[in-house]
């Protein structure tokens, strides 16, 4: 029994080893608000969402093969992609929703799936939401998160 603990201890587990992972595909979800609530009465704040797309690899290209917006419900609100859309290496992209498009609403999210043709190092893939009214201004960023289909 201690040597099979030992042995578990000694294999090395991916992201465990110091290096990235190297990924062929994924699908990420990405949390984005467009309004956020404000005060004892909830008044919306209305906010223009940023979808950063940014392939980090140096050598390999990336495909996106859909970027679709939900809305709190999880209604589908718009395909942003028809065709799929090759990223050179270190490329970035960027989808943009209104301030004023209030669609998707406080728990609105980008479903986002990438493949290459190899192993590269996976996209960074955010959100950066920012608004401003009467003087005031409140930015934000949120990440992806890697789910199964």
């Amino acid at each position: 029994m201690r040597w099979i603990i030992l042995f578990l201890l000694l294999v090395p587990l991916p992201g465990f080893c110091g290096g990235p992972v190297l990924s062929s595909g994924q699908l990420l979800y990405v949390p984005v608000y467009s309004h956020i609530y404000t005060g004892d009465k909830e008044r919306p704040f209305n906010l223009a969402v940023t979808l950063s797309i940014r392939n980090t690899d140096p050598r390999g290209s990336l495909r996106l093969t859909a970027v679709d917006y939900y809305d709190t419900d999880g209604h589908l609100v718009r395909h942003y992609l028809d065709v799929p859309v090759e990223m050179k290496p270190l490329a970035s992209l960027r989808y943009v929703v209104a301030e004023k498009d209030v669609k998707g609403g406080s728990g609105a999210n980008f479903l986002v799936r990438w493949e290459a043709a190899e192993p590269i190092n996976a996209p960074v893939v955010e959100s950066v939401m920012i608004g401003a009214q009467s003087g005031q201004g409140i930015s934000f960023t949120s990440p992806s998160r890697e789910v199964q289909e």
